[in-house]
């Protein structure tokens, strides 16, 4: 006799799995907030304590130093990141039928700068101050905005090369060289001393959140 077959359950739909995901991130994100706002001192002192052995660093290797100034400055730099989106978006337009891919592109990166330079300035969070100091920063620190917007912007790109069914190579290629640039700018603002390692973390908590809700949006009302 034969076992009677059990029906696997349905798997979730992508909208919902982006929703639960963009939850979870933004409870994740807003403990942090919390926590830096109230100055919790036991992630104060985490962040001191990582802030000043890496800047012992930088003074010590200048050569690495060097590099990853332009690496900030230049490659990895928010506005690089932003004239690559709005680069896709002209592509998408010029394709003429993805307007609203592009305009849904522009504007989840807006609302990305908009979100990081409003807590910005309601936290007024002051950067490391060093005697001698390898880079200089403008603005308040939390969250990063170097992490935040490169997050959104590779991750918002990442899903659209997903979606439309890269290559695997492509794909593998592109995951690389995203989680590379995301994870290597917030090390290098901790590394050059104008962030501590929490605005990173929360500069990449906060972006992923946009890129989740971004995508449960264009599931969800994609015409």
């Amino acid at each position: 006799m034969h076992s009677p077959s059990v029906d696997s359950p349905p798997a979730p739909s992508p909208y919902r799995t982006a929703v639960r995901t963009a939850i979870v991130l933004g409870l994740c994100s807003l403990v942090l907030l919390i926590l830096v706002a109230a100055e919790w001192h036991p992630l104060l002192s985490v962040d001191g304590d990582v802030s000043r052995t890496t800047h012992r660093w930088a003074v010590a290797d200048p050569d690495v130093t060097h590099a990853f100034r332009i690496l900030t400055d230049w490659v990895w730099d928010p506005l690089t990141m932003r004239l690559l989106c709005a680069a896709v978006a002209l592509w998408l337009v010029w394709r003429r039928a993805a307007w609203w891919t592009a305009a849904w592109l522009v504007t989840v990166s807006a609302v990305g700068t908009a979100l990081q330079q409003g807590l910005k300035a309601a936290l007024g969070r002051e950067r490391p101050v060093w005697t001698d100091p390898v880079d200089s920063a403008h603005y308040a620190a939390y969250p990063s905005g170097h992490a935040l917007t490169a997050t959104v912007v590779l991750g918002l790109l990442l899903w659209l090369l997903h979606r439309h069914g890269a290559r695997p190579v492509l794909w593998r290629t592109a995951m690389s060289v995203a989680l590379v640039s995301v994870v290597g700018v917030g090390l290098t603002r901790v590394w050059l001393g104008v962030h501590w390692p929490t605005d990173v973390v929360g500069g990449w908590l906060m972006g992923a959140m946009l890129v989740s809700l971004a995508i449960a949006a264009h599931v969800r009302w994609r015409p």
